[in-house]
């Protein structure tokens, strides 16, 4: 009996796994902010590259007007919700998945350099 249970949850991941939205390439956006030090403001374009992807874990670099950043990130069990994060940053990349190659990113931080921004990124095909 806990063979065959094992074996039926061993299949269900394997069936997730293959459900995971591949996000690989590049994605271009316009980023919009808020924040008391900068008040409300548009970036223009800003690019993120999604370089490599295993299962739900994923890294890449982004580019702002103030430089580039990499990051490492994770795709949550719904296949919609995702998170990402750099080391040298303070705040936090949250996103959905709005179709094949669209996606919201939305940044927000707390603190003395508070801010919230969102962008919405479409893949270059």
């Amino acid at each position: 009996m806990l063979a065959a249970l094992l074996i039926t949850l061993g299949a269900a991941a394997a069936a997730d796994d293959a459900n995971v939205p591949n996000l690989v390439g590049t994605w271009v956006g316009e980023n919009r902010t808020v924040s008391d030090k900068k008040g409300y403001r548009v970036w223009g374009e800003k690019t993120v590259v999604i370089t490599e992807q295993q299962d739900r874990r994923f890294r890449g670099h982004f580019t702002y007007p103030d430089g580039t950043k990499s990051f490492f990130g994770v795709i949550y069990p719904d296949n919609t919700s995702i998170t990402w994060v750099a080391s040298d940053s303070h705040g936090y990349n949250y996103g959905r998945i709005l179709g094949p190659d669209r996606m919201g990113a939305c940044y927000v931080e707390s603190g003395s350099d508070a801010t919230a921004g969102c962008a919405e990124l479409v893949r270059k095909k």
